[in-house]
């Protein structure tokens, strides 16, 4: 037989042991997780009602690792400032699978009508702003606890480990500070014991309650902080001539921002993103000011073209700023990676996602420019990240508000099927690695 068709037949005959073996395991699963649904939604909504921003997490911090060491399994806190690493250790020998939820909120007001609405305020930045999980962590933290429940449960009959990773700062920890997936990573989430593989979740606002959306390779662009400081000459309003405006050249400099990316980018290769999130200058409404500040997002699903739109971006301001006799400094920061989902775990795990959710409901998509700092886990060993529909039922998506304003809205009726895929790809993996 040539090696080919040897190994055709033998990926074959994996997929069709583990449907046989895995079809008792679907159904036990679903009964599992339908004892606990109404408990998940429970936590997601006292989650939802008491959110905390990045670095913040205290209280939820509190709230997971009292539901892990209830469920007997050993527990690590203080991780990367606020995480919890829950560590359940089958009663048969396997793999270490990693399952990933992050736990902070945005300084976001919210406006939905809900009986668990946030009325939460904090500082943030030096300012006092509402506080919203207004991009579905709450639904996250929910899920894992959830399946955290599920699989404590199997633990005897468990083949391998599994590493319950709530992370702190997933939208970026505060100025002055480190956090998140990067700072899990360097404190050695997946080194103790040795991660083998990752999975996790992101609800989505847009997509039907019931439907998981993928896709091998990059899936998510890669998010880097940048800030524009100009310096002009400051004079009286009324005398602009007597000055260097750095209102018009930061105004000038967005403008040319934007043409990065409209004239300068092959945007049929990849997509590509510069957004300024926030413009500064002046206190006073007769006053030219001395300088001002732009600060915004690059986002890139290419790595080459991300080090051509970090070079154009530093040549452009600096340009711009010049021809007006102005200076410009451009710092960009070092943010998450492309998130990058293993090609070869992702076709293995596809027949586990689809036997999960039904195939009709399995969505092959193309790659978001949204970023996620799963990708430092990624950067580590082969991951799997998916979307999970939050939207409900029958609803226009073009109608359903985005992640990160007031009006985000998630439906929980769809968290069950998020504990479900959480649970059968890590039995799946597991039994795919028994000889």
């Amino acid at each position: 037989m040539k090696k080919s068709t040897l190994t055709l037949f033998t990926l074959l005959l994996f997929l069709s042991t583990m449907a046989q073996n895995g079809h008792g395991t679907y159904g036990l699963i679903d009964k599992k997780v339908a004892t606990i649904e109404e408990k998940v939604i429970e936590w997601r909504r006292t989650l939802h009602q008491n959110p905390e921003l990045s670095n913040r997490e205290f209280k939820t911090a509190e709230m997971v690792a009292n539901h892990l060491e209830s469920l007997g399994m050993e527990v690590r806190t203080g991780i990367a400032h606020t995480g919890v690493v829950g560590v359940l250790r089958g009663g048969k020998p396997g793999p270490v699978v990693a399952l990933r939820a992050d736990m902070d909120a945005l300084p976001v007001p919210e406006r939905v009508d809900l009986p668990f609405a946030s009325k939460v305020k904090s500082t943030y930045l030096g300012k006092e702003v509402g506080v919203m999980h207004a991009c579905g962590h709450d639904t996250h933290v929910a899920m894992l606890m959830g399946a955290a429940e599920v699989l404590t449960s199997m633990q005897d009959e468990l083949q391998g480990t599994v590493v319950f990773l709530f992370q702190p700062a997933e939208e970026g920890a505060p100025p002055g500070e480190n956090g998140g997936a990067k700072m899990m990573v360097e404190e050695g989430v997946l080194n103790d014991p040795k991660v083998e593989v990752a999975f996790g979740l992101h609800i989505s606002s847009n997509l039907e309650v019931g439907k998981i959306r993928y896709k091998p390779g990059g899936t998510m662009a890669s998010a880097n902080r940048f800030e524009i400081k100009i310096k002009g000459k400051q004079t009286h309003g009324s005398m602009p001539w007597g000055g260097i405006d750095p209102i018009t050249i930061g105004a000038q400099i967005v403008q040319g921002l934007n043409n990065i990316i409209s004239r300068q980018t092959p945007l049929t290769k990849e997509a590509a993103v510069i957004s300024v999130g926030k413009f500064e200058a002046g206190v006073r409404n007769n006053i030219i000011p001395e300088e001002a500040t732009l600060i915004g997002t690059i986002r890139t699903l290419d790595m080459d073209m991300q080090k051509v739109i970090f070079e154009k971006i530093h040549l452009t301001a600096t340009k711009i700023a010049e021809s007006a006799g102005a200076t410009a400094e451009v710092v960009i920061a070092d943010g998450a990676p492309i998130t990058y989902n293993d090609p070869d775990l992702t076709a293995q795990m596809l027949p586990t996602i689809q036997q999960t959710a039904g195939n009709e409901n399995v969505i092959l998509s193309k790659a978001i420019t949204g970023a996620e700092d799963f990708s430092f886990y990624a950067q580590k060993v082969p991951s799997l990240f998916l979307f999970l529909g939050g939207m409900p039922k029958g609803m226009d998506p073009s109608e359903a508000a985005p992640h990160h304003t007031p009006d985000f809205f998630i439906d929980d009726s769809g968290l069950d099927l998020g504990v479900r895929t959480l649970c059968n790809l890590t039995l799946d993996y597991m039994r795919s690695k028994q000889k």
